[in-house]
């Protein structure tokens, strides 16, 4: 039985604009639904394929702030995300998140901002997370925010992470996980989308479709490059 929080999407394209560049992203315009089969799903593939614009979407139709933070943060410092979310159908299953983190590298630092400014407000003292480095803080942020049965989406957490804290947000995910809760992670990292058991869909060559970790350009690249350090800079640097 899938007791996931949330079992499938489904895209109306008849909601979004026939002008729209959205139509344009071959990953996304060749996808009407999406089924998921395991607690943590990566999205991954190459830049601009469409992963961040679909990650953003679901957070956003599952009531999360586009820059990221819990449910309960509400800011906009540049509006930026697409209309990809109001043609975004949700399939859930009876349960329900007690607790859930959008947690995006790139605009932490103004998320870091607003729970200073919410923690002015509130109850509790700020984590102080612009105190620590951007790895530490964003680490930190994980190990705050990831609580039992919670629902959770992870925007390139390895551009704060050396690959050693990666290994630790690994064990994180899987004690969250443990616990019941759910994540949707998209990564270029060779070493989280190691993850065992996860299911890793690909945003290259048409559609988006499943794919074994073997087959990730992040896996087969690295080892090449691991492999190979010499030919390949041999063969990328050497003067036509």
């Amino acid at each position: 039985m899938n007791d996931l929080f949330i079992r499938k999407i489904e895209i109306s394209w008849e909601r979004i604009d026939d002008d729209s560049y959205l139509r344009q992203i071959p990953s996304l315009a060749g996808t009407d639904e999406i089924t998921f089969h395991h607690p943590v799903t990566f999205f991954t593939g190459e830049n601009g394929s469409g992963k961040s614009t679909l990650l953003e979407a679901i957070a956003v139709s599952a009531g999360f702030n586009p820059e990221g933070g819990s449910k309960n943060y509400s800011f906009s410092t540049y509006d930026s995300h697409s209309d990809l979310y109001r043609a975004l159908r949700l399939i859930r299953s009876p349960y329900r998140e007690d607790w859930g983190y959008f947690l995006r590298a790139e605009s932490f630092y103004n998320v870091a901002t607003m729970e200073e400014e919410y923690a002015k407000n509130g109850t509790r003292p700020s984590k102080g997370y612009h105190l620590m480095s951007h790895g530490e803080s964003f680490l930190e942020n994980a190990k705050d925010s990831f609580e039992n049965r919670g629902l959770f989406f992870l925007d390139e957490p390895e551009a704060a992470l050396s690959q050693s804290r990666q290994l630790s947000m690994m064990a994180l995910i899987y004690d969250a996980v443990k616990c019941g809760s759910q994540f949707f992670i998209v990564t270029h990292s060779p070493i989280l989308l190691g993850y065992p058991e996860a299911e890793i869909l690909c945003f290259d060559d048409g559609p988006v479709h499943p794919i074994r970790y073997e087959e990730t350009d992040s896996y087969r690249l690295t080892k090449m490059f691991l492999n190979q350090r010499e030919q390949v800079l041999r063969n990328l640097l050497e003067d036509e």
